[in-house]
Order: C-alpha cells, then structure tokens, then sequence
C-alpha cells in the first residue's frame, strides 16, 4: 500500500514536472533554440523541480535533511536526471527526428515511455534511506 501511495504522488509530482519541461521546451523551440539543446535544457529544469516536490512529498519520510538532501541530488541526478536526458533525448530523436512528430507530442511521448523506469530508479537509489540514519533510528 504504501508504494501505491508512492506512486501516486511520485506521477503527481511528474505531471507538474511535465508541465514545466513543456512549457520550458515551447518556449525555448520558440525563441530559435534547436530541439535538441531544447530538451536538454527543459529536462533538467524539470528534474531539479521535481527533486524538490520529491524531497517534500513523496519520500520526506526518508527523512533526508542537510548533507543527507546533497547526497540525494547527486544520486538523483546520476540516476533520474541521467535517465531522463540520455533517454528523452535518444527518443526525440525517434520520434522527432526520425518519425517526424512535433516536438511537443514527441517529447511528451518520450517522458511517458521513461516515467516507469525513472521511479523504479528514484526509489530504490535516490532516495534510498541513507545507512547512518538507519543506524541512528534504530539506537533511539
């Protein structure tokens, strides 16, 4: 029950995240910037939005707190942001590039096919429970 809840929040944190990779991507497409660099860009504003709502929300009872929340944005930008970048970016160029999509559609097809696999990977190391904070739980 409590992954279901999980998972839950984690896709409800991702629509507003979607939202704001979108918008970001529209507005750099727009402005003359290429897909590519685009994407790039308006994933990582997107990742560093959800990170937050992910700390807050969906596994603030990890506890993670100072360093602790450092160490998490490491991993979740060497798993998920790794992820998302590599992976929206390989799959616009499938869908954009290759199949002929627009970038909008084509991105927001990219995030779907990613969202899965990017909280597999959120859960089970980026926000992991940290070992020194398990040890210190557990003395109380």
């Amino acid at each position: 029950m409590r992954l279901l809840r999980r998972w839950m929040r984690y896709n409800a944190v991702g629509v507003t995240g979607i939202a704001v990779q979108l918008a970001v991507l529209a507005m750099l497409t727009r402005a003359g910037y290429g897909v590519m660099a685009a994407t790039a860009v308006a994933v990582e504003a997107s990742v560093l939005h959800n990170f937050h709502l992910h700390v807050r929300w969906t596994w603030r009872d990890r506890g993670l707190t100072g360093a602790g929340i450092v160490r998490a944005l490491i991993r979740f930008h060497l798993t998920n942001g790794a992820t998302s970048i590599c992976g929206n970016l390989g799959l616009m160029a499938l869908f954009a590039g290759v199949l002929g999509l627009p970038p909008i559609p084509a991105n927001a097809l990219a995030i779907s096919v990613l969202g899965v696999v990017n909280f597999l990977i959120a859960d089970r190391i980026a926000f992991a429970a940290e070992t020194r904070q398990l040890v210190r739980d557990r003395s109380i």
